[in-house]
């Protein structure tokens, strides 16, 4: 399955509890280079995995973290995201996920406007040992299978609901 675009406008192509990109522009200064200003001037939270500091390359990350990768953060219930794909196969597939979670969450997929997924647990990567507060939300973890979703062969619109909890950030969803 491809992502053939993700959709810009607010209120079509996602909601966020506020209008200010809390990490392109806010959390990233504004300087010039593409991984702090992209997409600033739009709500959705956007950020980068970083090496300096440990921020994204510290010890309590239980899979390896690539750095200078895009992620969605700063997420809340109620918000969401919506992709537009192309399924070359029907089938059902297996649901992966890359993320961090300062607390167990849950989030859920519509498929073209009905829920396909219901509640997907998403399981908190906090760790007690790290004494460095703002770093529990940046312990990263992967799961190769927190539900399932059936899709048809076609061009189809996901959309990622925040539903508990919040206080993740999701780099990237696999179907397999």
């Amino acid at each position: 399955m491809r992502i053939l675009q993700y959709r810009r406008r607010r209120g079509i192509a996602y909601h966020d509890s506020d209008s200010t990109n809390n990490g392109s522009g806010k959390l990233n200064p504004a300087n010039g280079t593409f991984l702090n200003e992209f997409r600033m001037k739009e709500g959705v939270d956007i950020s980068y995995t970083k090496a300096h500091d440990h921020i994204d390359d510290n010890p309590y990350n239980t899979v390896p973290r690539d750095n200078n990768k895009l992620y969605v953060g700063w997420t809340q219930p109620g918000e969401w995201i919506n992709y537009t794909v192309k399924v070359n196969k029907s089938a059902t597939y297996k649901i992966g996920v890359l993320y961090t979670s300062n607390g167990d969450g849950a989030i859920s997929i519509d498929v073209d406007g009905k829920d396909a997924t219901g509640p997907m647990k998403i399981a908190s990567t906090h760790n007690d040992r790290d004494t460095i507060a703002w770093r529990q939300w940046h312990h990263w973890n992967g799961s190769d299978a927190i539900g399932s979703i059936a899709l048809t062969k076609g061009i189809h619109v996901l959309k990622l609901h925040i539903v508990t909890n919040g206080n993740m950030n999701l780099d990237y969803f696999d179907f397999k």
